[in-house]
């Protein structure tokens, strides 16, 4: 193992002194949010700090993403510190002062914090390069918002190839943990998220004389209670499953009888195999009421997102690194996992990954959800990730060093 002087106290303090830039790159990056894939502002703010901090930087990759390679003073595996970067179609209703500039788009999920910690992580390891056992990439990631994401794209351009990365960390700000604390879940932390579209396909006629028709309304009202038969009868009672049917369009006029309907949602599961269960017991349960009906039914179904899950010995070296930065006392065990998705699943179905929870409750405000017009976040916990994150990277890499194999 490379010996290093490097301890998680020097890192607290020098992330704390950094705290005034990580509020400005956020607050920048806050005032103008861009869409999934449409990022090139954001893309060009964060290349530049890269450039400036000593970085090897690539631009374009899967369209609008940013990755720069930091080397140590050894070659060999690389650790990857991943941020989004695409901000939601939602009008921000926080008063900050600096809100939004553009009407309709807003960061409402954090991906600014996001980018501002990891570019501190950065800057901080920037510092420290002639002390770091090995590589670190980091990866500014486009569209996580818009399945089936940026993530796939990153992975296709090689990205975790040259360097070889063996372990990725990503995390999430939550309005619902204090700042100074961090939640992790091991094992499957969020769900997996496909969508549909159904259409059903009828016969018009006179509301008067529905037999003369096939009734589309008839058929997806049938449809909609058969679909949820799915989960409380097919699905162990013990697997979590979801399937969510969010919107119904159809019909033209009172009396008549409507020759069209389309249904769109969402499921969500913890493993492959209640997903691909629900993907099957949709198709046959549409093609029953279909035949009962007399009409057609075309079910589009989008692979999106998997199953994210933690690696079970990174998760083991996460928490002994938080509580090293935090306390132990700091480091939470999440009660449940989350049924939301997340697009970083797809680079822990490639290397073993961790992915956490930042704590960024604003004392005494309420907290709102992310996706909420008035999402917001204490950025006390900016310096605080930054930290975590760069530190989470030398203890990886000393492990590699170390010949410690998955971390």
């Amino acid at each position: 193992m490379l010996k290093s002087n490097l301890k998680s106290d020097d890192f607290l303090a020098a992330a704390a002194a950094l705290k005034p830039r990580l509020v400005a790159w956020r607050r920048q990056l806050h005032q103008c949010p861009e869409l999934s894939f449409a990022e090139r502002e954001t893309a060009a703010l964060v290349a530049g700090v890269l450039a400036e901090l000593g970085l090897q930087v690539r631009t374009g990759i899967a369209g609008t993403g940013v990755v720069g390679l930091l080397e140590g003073v050894k070659d060999g595996p690389a650790v990857a510190l991943r941020a989004d970067m695409d901000a939601l179609p939602i009008q921000e209703d926080t008063g900050v002062e600096y809100a939004s500039r553009y009407q309709g788009r807003m960061h409402g999920c954090g991906h600014d914090a996001h980018m501002a910690v990891v570019l501190g992580a950065a800057a901080l390891l920037a510092e420290r390069r002639r002390e770091l056992p090995g590589p670190v990439v980091f990866i500014f990631q486009p569209g996580e918002e818009l399945p089936p994401g940026g993530a796939r794209l990153i992975l296709k351009a090689g990205v975790l190839d040259n360097p070889p990365v063996k372990a990725i960390f990503g995390l999430h700000v939550t309005s619902y943990l204090p700042v100074g604390t961090v939640g992790i879940r091991p094992g499957a932390a969020m769900a997996s998220a496909d969508n549909f579209t159904i259409k059903i396909k009828g016969r018009t006629s006179h509301g008067a004389s529905p037999h003369l028709g096939a009734d589309a309304i008839v058929a997806a009202a049938q449809a909609v209670l058969a679909l949820q038969a799915i989960i409380s009868r097919r699905m162990d009672p013990v697997q979590p499953a979801v399937l969510t049917i969010g919107s119904i369009h159809g019909g033209e006029k009172e009396n008549i009888i409507a020759a069209e309907v389309t249904m769109t949602g969402t499921t969500r599961a913890l493993n492959q195999v209640v997903r691909q269960e629900l993907e099957r017991g949709m198709r046959q349960v549409l093609a029953g009421v279909a035949a009962a009906s007399g009409t057609e039914i075309e079910l589009d179904y989008l692979r999106g997102y998997p199953p994210l899950i933690n690696d079970a010995r990174l998760t083991e070296l996460f928490r002994r690194a938080a509580g090293e930065i935090l306390g132990p006392e700091k480091v939470f065990e999440l009660a449940a996992p989350s049924m939301g998705a997340e697009d970083f699943a797809r680079y822990a179905e490639k290397v073993p990954a961790v992915y956490f929870n930042l704590g960024a409750a604003i004392p005494g405000e309420t907290p709102y959800p992310w996706h909420h017009p008035r999402f917001n976040i204490q950025e006390d916990c900016l310096p605080i990730g930054s930290a975590l994150l760069s530190w989470l990277a030398i203890k990886a890499l000393a492990d590699f060093s170390a010949g410690v194999k998955n971390c």
